[in-house]
């Protein structure tokens, strides 16, 4: 069959994109499913730092390759050998496929899956397949999802069942930003009621932190972004305070909120500099987190004998230590409780021709979470 989708075939593109046009609009040939894949008919992809990151090539990815990594769908073909998985059921992805063997996989921490990593790194599909093609040359799958095409062929692994109740276009944004910025809070760290949180950057996973914060019962919470535009959404999801880093100095205001620092401080930007700030916003016993993805040319800066003589941490949280398939649904059902106000992340929605507009916007902080609304029952034959 074919699909339309968002290609992109160089990275580092200067802006504008609306006019460098870093993601191409084309058809493109679809495969059908292998052994242990199935073909998902788009319903929701939303737009996130982390494709912005490969498109402006701070996170290089082999090329050409289709985008979009958080998104949701339903089941329109299984592979053989699929278990768990019939046509029209509802998915929402992991961008991180769970072979389930590996020893991370096997010591319950399958966001570090060492074939899913791989399989990421190389562009293909947990058991190494490519399924899109342009005049017959092979085109690369995002993160094992590429979620930009209105069709996509997935590891089975890849796709956590869903609830046919829960919308499903925003059902996309457990994927990453709700299962990346609350998971960090209630995994990683596990932050207990009352202990102190500052959080770095407030696009979809910062925010999403401050919510896990608030669900978390921490005090105070500290939300930090060089645009106070973004102020009064993160007060509105749980943050008691807010700080301009240009306009105030934020290690010394937040040891006066917190007499002498937070208990855990979250870097959400992707920037070694903003992540030794938040390092030295911690008090003594306390732990930064990194959440953010930084160029990998980028180093960290610190004390080194602060790590000891105050016992202050330094950790790493990818995908929010999660295991998707306890998390999403325990995230879902959190959010259809009032719990998680995810839909307060939501800007207006786009098509996908509008794709490269909506990087600018995300690039200039304009948006939050734009959600790609798809041309429904339009395959192509």
């Amino acid at each position: 069959m074919r699909t339309r989708a968002a290609v992109l075939y160089e990275g580092g593109k200067p802006g504008p994109y609306a006019s460098s046009s870093p993601l191409v609009i084309e058809d493109l040939e679809l495969d059908p499913p292998g052994e242990g894949e199935v073909l998902v008919e788009l319903v929701g992809a939303g737009l996130c730092h982390s494709d912005l990151s490969t498109i402006n090539g701070s996170r290089p990815r082999p090329v050409p390759m289709v985008l979009g990594h958080e998104a949701s769908g339903i089941v329109r073909e299984v592979g053989p050998a699929v278990a768990g998985l019939k046509v029209d059921d509802h998915v929402v992805f992991s961008y991180v496929p769970m072979c389930g063997r590996c020893l991370c996989c096997a010591t319950g921490r399958p966001a570090l899956c060492e074939a899913g990593a791989a399989a990421n790194a190389a562009g293909t599909l947990l058991g190494g397949g490519i399924r899109f093609r342009k005049a017959g040359a092979r085109v690369l799958h995002h993160l094992g999802v590429s979620g930009f095409s209105q069709y996509t062929v997935a590891a089975q692994e890849s796709l956590i069942k869903i609830d046919r109740s829960v919308p499903l276009q925003t059902a996309a944004l457990f994927g990453c930003a709700i299962l990346t910025g609350v998971g960090a809070v209630t995994n990683t760290v596990k932050v207990a009621p009352g202990e102190s949180v500052a959080i770095f950057g407030l696009g979809g996973v910062g925010l999403s932190a401050v919510m896990g914060a608030r669900l978390a019962g921490a005090f105070p919470i500290i939300a930090v972004d060089t645009l106070p535009a973004k102020f009064s959404l993160a007060r509105k999801l749980g943050a008691h305070h807010t700080i301009d880093p240009t306009a105030d100095d934020v290690v010394s205001r937040v040891a006066d909120l917190t007499g002498g620092g937070v208990d855990f401080a979250f870097e959400a930007v992707g920037n070694a500099a903003v992540l030794a700030t938040a390092y030295d916003c911690v008090r003594r016993g306390g732990t930064a987190v990194s959440v953010g993805l930084p160029h990998p040319d980028q180093r960290l800066s610190i004390q080194a004998v602060s790590l000891a003589a105050q016992e202050k941490g330094l950790r790493g949280s990818y995908m929010g230590s999660a295991v998707p398939r306890r998390d999403i649904p325990r995230l879902i059902g959190l959010a259809q409780s009032g719990a998680l106000p995810v839909n307060e992340l939501l800007s207006p929605s786009i098509s996908l021709e509008e794709i490269n507009v909506g990087f600018d916007r995300l690039a200039e902080g304009l948006a939050i979470r734009q959600l790609i609304q798809f041309d429904r029952g339009s395959s192509l034959p």
